[in-house]
């Protein structure tokens, strides 16, 4: 199933389907479902300039960067790039010290798209980075990289789900093509 994913060979396989979603794929050679999960989720307006370096970075042709050390225990997983809504959950957690319930108001900023919502959180994720010693020319420069991705950011277990509906329908794909695509036709 992972070799048909990482060929590209990806037509009528629910979410992997489109011609930049094959070539990704080939690019990326998915070998687990995590892997999945987050190209499923980078495909989108908001983080989708961020595949190229996820890809390099898994390969290890591009050195993975923190913009801040704090940033490591949140974004280690996936090489160093917000993937997830939950990620930046935790990132305004770690950096400006946002509480649990602070924290989801962003996410639910994020999900909703409302970027008056997210510029209104500013001051507080500024006021708060500043007390943890980090520069302020630094807080704005990860805000408006938090800003960018909640233009279309996803929940991990959204994304989670989606890949698992896609990694079924690609072994039915690996495993029983004719009998797949039949299926598909009707």
């Amino acid at each position: 199933t992972f070799k048909l994913l990482g060929s590209g060979q990806t037509q009528s396989v629910f979410q992997f389907e489109s011609s930049g979603m094959q070539e990704y794929l080939r690019q990326l050679v998915p070998q687990n479902l995590e892997e999945l999960t987050a190209m499923n989720a980078l495909y989108r307006p908001g983080p989708m300039k961020n595949i190229p370096v996820f890809i390099n970075r898994k390969h290890g042709r591009e050195e993975i960067k923190y913009l801040h050390p704090i940033m490591e225990k949140s974004l280690k997983n996936t090489y160093g790039i917000i993937v997830y809504q939950e990620q930046v959950m935790q990132l305004v957690r770690d950096l400006a010290g946002f509480s649990l319930g602070e924290a989801d108001v962003m996410r639910r900023a994020m999900g909703k798209k409302k970027p008056e919502e997210m510029a209104k959180l500013k001051p507080k994720f500024s006021d708060g980075c500043n007390k943890n010693n980090i520069p302020q020319k630094l807080a704005d420069e990860i805000f408006d990289l938090i800003t960018e991705f909640a233009n279309y950011g996803f929940n991990k277990s959204h994304s989670l789900a989606y890949s698992y509906l896609a990694f079924q329908t690609a072994w039915l794909k690996a495993h029983y093509p004719a009998e797949y695509l039949a299926s598909c036709m009707t």
